[in-house]
């Protein structure tokens, strides 16, 4: 197992390139299933959840192969395995995305209830509630999902709404199991998020008939069949966002790279708001803080509101604040197992409820933490570049589930990141 070194406080300062969505990625993988024969997806970043998928769709069948280092080559010619195993699908969520496109292809999937990062319930009611209503049976049995559609698919006026707002991969998942339907789906509340446009845009390139994209009311005309594609990834704004809290909480100077702003309108506004410079510059921005970090309200949203994989690196950068701040999540509520962690490092933070208040801090100071998800990783390492000492991160194996060789990446700008295993 890994771990990470880091010696702070730091100030990074130069230019990084933004890779490929991870959380775009995986859902479009997933969506090759649906056109038999090879097709190639660019801008995918090498991170183990793609590694993972790409190890679940050879199981189905399916040949997959990275070329071009930042290119997949998958030819799903045969499907002739439509399970999703446990011992796969149990390592990340996002596995459940093949339940869809597999269900519309072959008509009878059996895939595992999903694992993935420790962040709270996240059932997969709606999903299934949405392949019911486009005609398949379902049952549980053992730990799996099992569907049947023996005469097909059929299109239906859907309803995706769930206790915190629309949800993204159900979102996914219906629409790819719709677009082989029989007639017009119509998907209500669906999720608006860049990812879930990037999926729609891909399947429209395949022959499907999307409209609406970007809206929470999805068309979907179904067609016989799919044809293989060639489509590039969106840059991750995930990603994006957390190399500008780097230079934020470091009082630092960043070019970043392939980067869209305009699907990061929430993050940049509580950025400026606290006292960062987010300047747009040639497909990405530049992004600087000379003065203090004032406080902010923060209250996470289904896009495009604050996106709660943001919440804890913003945590991190709020500690540091002049006052008090407050962060409620309202997508994942029990998304705060990193507050012990950043309290460990000599944060001021206190939950109450959905909410955490913040008291800042002069100064963070280094100590040894851990893990628990990705982004608690993430948020982490922002905060060891920031921390006075050596700041010892356990189980940084999550981080490399979202951040391609993020130590590589930093170091050239400042940071000092050891990786070592023990």
């Amino acid at each position: 197992m890994d771990i990470f070194k880091i010696k702070g406080p730091v100030r990074i300062k130069g230019t990084v390139a933004v890779n490929g969505s991870k959380n775009s990625s995986l859902p479009i993988m997933a969506a090759a299933i649906l056109a038999p024969g090879k097709s190639v997806l660019r801008n995918v970043p090498n991170l183990s959840d793609i590694t993972v998928c790409a190890r679940l769709l050879r199981k189905l069948g399916c040949k997959v192969t990275r070329v071009n280092g930042d290119s997949l080559s998958i030819d799903s010619t045969v499907i002739d395995n439509p399970v999703g195993e446990y011992e796969i699908v149990r390592q990340m969520r996002a596995s459940i995305c093949i339940l869809g496109p597999l269900l519309a292809r072959c008509r009878r999937v059996k895939v595992s209830m999903p694992g993935g990062c420790a962040i709270g319930d996240r059932p997969v009611d709606i999903h299934l509630r949405g392949l019911r209503e486009l005609g398949a049976k379902i049952t549980l049995k053992n730990g799996y999902i099992v569907a049947d559609a023996p005469k097909g698919l059929r299109g239906k006026e859907i309803f995706l709404g769930g206790p915190f707002g629309s949800t993204v991969l159900g979102t996914a998942n219906v629409m790819m199991a719709a677009v082989l339907a029989k007639g017009r789906t119509v998907i209500e509340s669906a999720a608006c998020e860049p990812e879930v446009a990037d999926l729609a845009n891909c399947l429209n390139k395949m022959g499907a008939k999307i409209s609406g994209i970007g809206s929470p009311r999805l068309t979907i005309e179904g067609v016989k069949e799919l044809q293989p594609v060639e489509h590039k990834i969106i840059p991750d704004r995930i990603e994006a966002g957390t190399f500008m809290v780097a230079a934020a909480i470091t009082k630092g100077e960043l070019k970043i790279e392939n980067c869209r702003l305009d699907d990061m309108m929430a993050v940049v506004d509580k950025l400026r708001g606290i006292g960062v410079t987010v300047e747009a510059d040639d497909g990405g921005c530049f992004v600087t803080r000379k003065g203090p970090i004032k406080t902010a309200d923060i209250t996470t949203q289904p896009y495009p509101g604050f996106p709660t994989d943001l919440q804890a690196q913003f945590m991190a950068l709020l500690a540091l604040g002049k006052g008090n701040s407050v962060i409620i999540e309202k997508v994942f509520p029990d998304r705060f197992m990193h507050i012990a962690e950043l309290n460990r490092m000599g944060a001021n933070l206190r939950k109450e409820g959905q909410a955490v208040i913040v008291a800042g801090v002069k100064k963070l100071v280094a100590a040894p933490v851990m893990a628990s998800d990705l982004r608690a990783s993430a948020a982490l390492v922002l905060a060891g570049l920031a921390a006075d000492g050596t700041t010892v991160i356990d189980r940084v194996y999550h981080i490399d589930r979202g951040y391609e060789k993020i130590e590589t990446r930093l170091n050239p700008l400042g940071a000092k990141i050891v990786r070592e295993s023990v």
